[in-house]
């Protein structure tokens, strides 16, 4: 594939011509700029775009050979612009600036370089927090491509030793796919299609269970198992489940493109680059959730549901991936899925309505008041509850559903169902029952088949709110239990700790958050870590000197019940 010179960049941004018709032009991303980040061989156990609960993988895992404390380094010329240490997420994390409008993150680490380290504990001691975002001024931390900067690690969110690599935009912030960068990453084979769902877009994506057909591969293409299809509605839609393959891995990664052709007219399309952290949530919307939800594989849309604003997808005019079969002839399709090296597997096969008398179909009338529709607010409100959804928070239309229940004394608002996803929080309101006044101590409850999530209830006029993204049940709790928190390990009140080089607690309250935790040696702060939320770690420092010692530790919950615990000890 040809690919223009990177100082080109920027005029093509402007005047795009696709010369073709093609839905995606080509990029015009800088070849081998950036060097492999990971002192190790290269190799990746996760790519850009692949599908993950309610956001897409936003860069490249890379391997670290299933270690930590494997030496990382800066991909290109350039400075260190941010450091983010967080107990989720990134974990501990460095973003470098380049000269040519890009930066790259590195995330998941250990240790900086000493340097590096130095100042952030600095910073960390400063703000008087281990959770951190550090904006770090253009001349302090210049590096030079292969700088060491870091070591490999499983900090935050990771599942396992590795490195999370991404390649932004600076100036939008949007993530690119590093794929398209000339990283050195073997990739020859095609990806791989494992089934092909077919939706009845006279309904609701959620309202529907689609009809899913196994695959099989047939003189180099994918084609249905019984030939072609025969399908009792006019208007239809696909998705696909399909996963691509680098060298020597058996991972399956996400694919990078797939586009929709009818008759052999391209339709729609998506593509897997340039999303900003805005927009991963939209996920929901490209995949059948309701399936994923119950269990089912992820079914990846080849049409753009009517909420879906921005993202992935592009089509020709007028389109929106909905083919209409009224004309009772055979329509010729072809998917063809594509990884980010260009090779591409095409699935083909007919379609055809069968022609069946829709009058005599016997559908369930729809109360029109409980009707919740993309592009609108959507309002529900009785004398118990209430909740609104703002214009872009679904992403196709759904009949509500409400219900009211007690259980052991209390009272269960169910609002709708799990297989419904919500882009944006939005408020929830409870009628109190807790004599009209704000006792300080209620938290809004969400449960889900899942998990539980607590959030501390405002008042106002007789009324609790709390704001959620999710649909579940609901109900409202008094919280008077203080968290519980002990010492792990050898240290205790009267310790001698000669020999220890850390000293850890753990925490844990009964609606599962921990609001504050807050360490002081004879009255001065010190820094505790809290990588994935587990324990909370103080590597004795500088501020632990020799002799005897007063350790206070004082933990919240997220209504302030409070538990604050003194233990004497002597280095």
């Amino acid at each position: 594939m040809l690919r223009l010179p990177f100082t080109y960049l920027i005029i093509l941004s402007f005047f795009s011509i696709d010369c073709f018709a093609q839905l995606f032009p080509i990029k015009q991303y800088p070849q081998h700029y950036f060097q492999w980040p990971v002192g190790t061989n290269v190799g990746i156990v996760a790519n850009f775009g692949e599908l993950r609960p309610n956001h897409y993988h936003m860069g490249l895992d890379c391997r670290t050979d299933g270690r930590e404390n494997l030496p990382i380094y800066a991909a290109a010329d350039g400075y260190i612009a941010k450091i983010h240490i967080d107990a989720t997420g990134f974990g501990r994390a460095i973003y470098i600036n380049h000269p040519n409008g890009l930066t790259t993150l590195y995330a998941h680490l250990n240790e900086f370089n000493p340097a590096l380290e130095a100042f952030i504990k600095e910073e960390q001691y400063k703000k008087k927090s281990w959770k951190i975002d550090v904006i770090v001024p253009k001349n302090v931390f210049k590096v030079l491509k292969g700088s060491f900067i870091a070591y490999s690690g499983n900090t935050g969110g990771s599942q396992g030793p590795h490195l999370h690599f991404e390649i932004r935009d600076t100036k939008t912030e949007k993530v690119l796919n590093p794929l398209l960068f000339g990283l050195p990453i073997e990739d020859n084979a095609s990806p791989e299609i494992y089934k092909l769902s077919v939706y009845d877009r006279r309904f609701s994506t959620y309202e529907q269970t689609p009809k899913i057909i196994s695959l099989k591969k047939i003189n180099g293409q994918y084609q249905p198992i019984g030939g072609k299809i025969l399908i009792q509605t006019n208007q239809v839609s696909f998705g696909i489940n399909a996963f691509d393959k680098n060298n020597g891995s058996g991972n399956q990664n996400g694919i990078y493109k797939a586009t929709l052709y009818d008759n052999e007219k391209e339709i729609v399309g998506f593509e897997m680059d340039s999303i900003t952290y805005d927009e991963t949530r939209y996920l929901n919307a490209h995949i059948d959730y309701k399936t994923r939800n119950n269990g089912g594989p992820f079914l990846q849309h080849l049409s753009i549901l009517p909420g879906y604003l921005n993202g992935i997808y592009k089509s020709q005019k007028g389109e929106d991936g909905i083919i209409s079969l009224e004309d009772n002839t055979p329509h010729h399709i072809t998917i063809k899925v594509y990884d980010a090296n260009e090779n591409v597997s095409d699935l083909v096969f007919d379609i055809e309505f069968d022609g069946t008398d829709f009058t005599k179909t016997n559908n369930k009338k729809k109360s029109p008041e409980f009707i919740f529709k993309p592009g609108q607010i959507n309002i529900f409100e009785n004398e118990a509850i209430s909740f609104y959804l703002l214009e872009n928070s679904i992403y196709d239309y759904f009949q509500f559903h409400y219900n009211e229940s007690i259980v052991m004394g209390s009272k269960i608002f169910s609002l709708h169902n799990e297989n419904v996803p919500i882009e944006n929080y939005f408020p929830i309101k409870i009628k109190g029952n807790y004599k009209q006044r704000d006792t300080g101590n209620i938290v809004m409850k969400l449960m889900t088949n899942q998990k539980e999530k607590f959030k501390k209830a405002r008042f106002d006029n007789g009324w609790y709110t709390a704001s959620f993204r999710e649909f579940g049940k609901y109900e409202l709790v008094i919280d008077t239990i203080a968290p519980v928190v002990k010492p792990i390990g050898s240290f205790r009140d009267g310790a001698t700790i000669t020999t220890l080089n850390k000293i850890i607690f753990s925490a844990s309250d009964n609606t599962k958050e921990i609001a504050e935790f807050t360490g002081l040696i004879d009255g001065q702060w010190i820094l505790f870590s809290n990588d994935k939320e587990a324990s909370f770690i103080y590597t004795i420092d500088k501020y632990c000197t020799p002799g005897e010692h007063l350790l206070t530790i004082i933990v919240k919950d997220l209504v302030g019940n409070t538990t604050t615990k003194n233990y004497h000890f002597t280095r």
